[in-house]
């Protein structure tokens, strides 16, 4: 290869022409549409099937049967759609958020969020690596699902541990699969409960319970909606109190990482430089200037809109690149792993609800 053609290449490496982002947008772009539209239809919204879910299901389908037909033409868009729009996404999620719901909830809910996070994780990396022997990036985004945010968390937490497709469709799946369980089990067991007496739960108590420990905002929305006004109240807000909570999770983890990276490099005497996800960093600076409330209330629905959109496109882009063939490999383990974090979620964050409710209730 001459010298001449070298920086040749190197130009096509470092810039895509537009137009061949067009095809892979379009792609994504109506397979979000149709998961918007049967995300509203009510008996989706009660499943707490929402616009995400719905998007990385159809992405799969359509990335595992007509896909590859498109891919030479749509691979740019969608790569488009997975990285720059998903940090996008995550940024604008900071407008459903305001600091003002902390205080709202107060002491209690926050303290409780971070209890629930902190163990989750920490139990996730334990169980993963130690008995399960799971990969890190794996164990690292069932972690970051099931103890923040479910697929939104999956996503943010992704290009922070540098995961693959398939292990973040793994981590996606488990999501889907354990929160799903949750919207039928916990009002179930919120009204067996009343009538029998067992635990100390009110309706508020409860909807805090079911946000500090339920996966998607959705599904959230779901079981406080199915249970009473003040309940759908308190746990949609402990939910986001845990959801804003992403930002300072990311910067930790990435700096955890970054200092892991120079230990195993210290012979070479290499230093990888911590990785700072400034994404997560103007997450809370939205969050902070939508609790400012200087931007109109309409112009705030429509810029969640506009995140709806951006974060629904990259979970398709997920999903098209995504390869059935690799979810089986991943095999019973990961599964495992997300079903004993729903038993640690469900019982022991009721314990720890009701022992943390008791010091301040």
């Amino acid at each position: 290869m001459s010298e001449q053609s070298q920086p040749k290449i190197l130009a096509k490496k470092r810039f895509t022409p537009l137009y061949r982002w067009i095809p892979g947008l379009a792609l994504t772009g109506i397979l979000t549409a149709l998961a918007i539209y049967i995300g509203d239809i009510p008996w989706f919204a009660n499943m707490g099937l929402g616009a995400l879910t719905l998007a990385i299901l159809f992405g799969i389908i359509i990335g595992n049967t007509f896909y590859p037909v498109a891919k030479p033409y749509s691979e740019d868009g969608v790569k488009f759609a997975k990285h720059y729009l998903l940090r996008a996404g995550i940024i604008l999620y900071g407008f459903r958020l305001t600091f003002q719901q902390i205080a709202d909830v107060g002491a209690t809910g926050l303290i409780i969020d971070a209890v629930m996070l902190a163990s989750t994780f920490l139990i996730a990396m334990w169980i993963g690596r130690k008995y399960f022997a799971l990969d890190t990036q794996t164990v690292m985004l069932i972690g970051a699902g099931s103890s923040i945010c479910g697929a939104a968390a999956v996503m943010a937490t992704e290009p922070v541990v540098k995961a693959q497709a398939s292990q973040v469709a793994v981590a996606v799946s488990t999501v889907v699969i354990f929160g799903t369980i949750g919207i039928f089990l916990y009002p179930w067991f919120y009204h067996l409960n009343a009538f029998m007496g067992w635990l100390p739960f009110n309706e508020e108590t409860f909807g805090i319970f079911s946000g500090s420990t339920i996966h998607e905002v959705a599904q959230v929305v779901a079981v406080g909606h199915s249970i009473g006004p003040e309940a759908e109240n308190a746990a949609v807000i402990s939910k986001m109190i845990r959801v804003m909570m992403l930002a300072p999770f990311l910067i930790i983890l990435s700096t955890y990482l970054s200092k892991k990276r120079n230990t195993a490099n210290n012979q070479t005497k290499e230093k990888s430089p911590i990785t700072i996800p400034w994404f997560a960093v103007f997450f809370i600076a939205m969050a902070g200037v939508n609790s400012l409330n200087l931007i109109p209330v309409s112009l705030v629905h429509v810029i969640v809109t506009v995140d709806t959109v951006l974060l629904a496109m990259a979970m398709v882009a997920l999903g098209l690149t995504t390869h059935i063939s690799a979810i089986r490999q991943a095999g019973m383990k990961p599964l495992l792993l997300a079903l004993l974090l729903f038993f640690w979620l469900t019982l022991g964050g009721s314990a720890i609800n009701l022992l943390i409710q008791s010091f301040f209730i």
